[in-house]
């Protein structure tokens, strides 16, 4: 049995170096050049549709929640407003990470701060870190953005449903950082000449909170904490809920998505705060197309992909079992079979016992 090292600073990530693993050449399904420019236009509108619909509910539901408060009917907004702060600014933080979402900069650029803010995501630290996590997609030792380790810390993923250790991490590093100190695994891949932007912004969000904190005390109610903070909290399940869904179960280093990502259909809503990032093995192959044009995109490849999964319950009916297994055997991983049209896998990895 394997023993990994997830760490960004242990020997997996120094033997992944050695053998051409970090920073490898990665298959992509091949698309005319002309089909490929048409998927890849940037659009503000879309983004901006959506964007002013998110932020007029999440301003509403507030709204109607501070109205009704201390009254348990406020709960229903409360929790409406707590999943699009603290799910569906995971999707905002991520695509306008990429620069994608927007096709003004400007815009890609106040909406990833303000989702960074929510997610308690350092904007600098994660722009480096999901370059990383594109780069070296579920390396082990190169990827800092794996969630479903091996052994998976099952544990941890469901308290993650609440925002347990995600937020309160998100939280200590902020504190740890406005120190004025970087962490040897964040300075393992931010470069020296961002590092102090990482402290910079650190402090600015402490001075935030530090308002928001001294606001509910003299209030002498959490209601402040309820619009910024707790949210992270009790709405994190959604994000958490799709985002498992991406990697989990599948095939450790390796270069090719269709081993290592997974694609699956779910509802107009879902699509909505995840902003499709369900089509997730069409992401990792084309990371510049924008999240509005995943859908066509996903048209044009799916003859060589494997199947998606044609619904939320059915993706977790294929992933609990596989964690479950790999409880007592953490080699053990799922291999999905390819249409009849598709390109043959790439097989140059060094994961073991493939599922049935």
């Amino acid at each position: 049995m394997t023993t990994r090292d997830y760490s960004m600073t242990g020997e997996d990530g120094r033997r992944a170096v050695e053998v051409g693993l970090a920073a490898a050449q990665w298959y992509h399904t091949d698309i005319p050049r002309k089909d490929m420019k048409e998927l890849m236009k940037r659009s503000d509108g879309p983004a901006i549709r959506d964007t002013v619909i998110l932020f007029a509910c999440m301003i509403g539901f507030a709204a109607i929640g501070i109205a009704l408060w201390p009254s348990w009917w406020s709960a229903p907004f409360w929790l409406a407003y707590g999943v699009l702060y603290g799910s569906a600014m995971d999707s905002r933080w991520h695509e306008c990470g990429h620069g994608t979402a927007f096709r003004t900069r400007a815009y890609n650029d106040w909406l990833y701060q303000i989702a960074s803010f929510c997610m308690v995501r350092n904007p600098v630290t994660w722009r480096w870190s999901h370059a990383r996590h594109h780069t070296d997609t579920i390396i082990v030792g190169r990827d800092p953005e794996i969630v479903a380790m091996r052994p998976p810390a099952l544990f941890r993923i469901v308290m993650n449903f609440f925002g347990i250790f995600d937020a309160w991490n998100g939280w200590a590093r902020m504190l740890y950082n406005a120190s004025g100190r970087i962490h040897p695994e964040e300075a393992s891949y931010i470069p020296d000449h961002e590092q102090p932007k990482v402290i910079r912004v650190a402090r600015i969000w402490v001075a935030i909170y530090a308002g928001v904190i001294a606001l509910a005390v003299g209030m002498g109610s959490i209601l402040p904490l309820m619009a910024i903070g707790l949210p992270r909290l009790y709405g994190a399940w959604h994000h958490v809920l799709t985002g498992v869904m991406q990697h989990a179960g599948l095939a450790e280093n390796v270069t090719d998505h269709r081993l290592n990502s997974r694609t699956v259909y779910i509802n107009p809503v879902s699509r909505f705060i995840y902003w499709n990032m369900n089509y997730h093995v069409e992401h990792h192959m084309f990371p510049m197309v924008p999240y509005h044009r995943l859908p066509a995109l996903h048209a044009a490849i799916k003859h060589d992909l494997p199947a998606p999964n044609r619904s939320i319950r059915e993706a977790y009916a294929e992933i609990i079992p596989v964690l479950r297994r790999q409880l007592a055997y953490e080699d053990y991983f799922l291999t999905r079979d390819l249409p009849a049209t598709a390109k043959p896998y790439r097989e140059e990895f060094h994961a073991a016992m493939p599922a049935e």
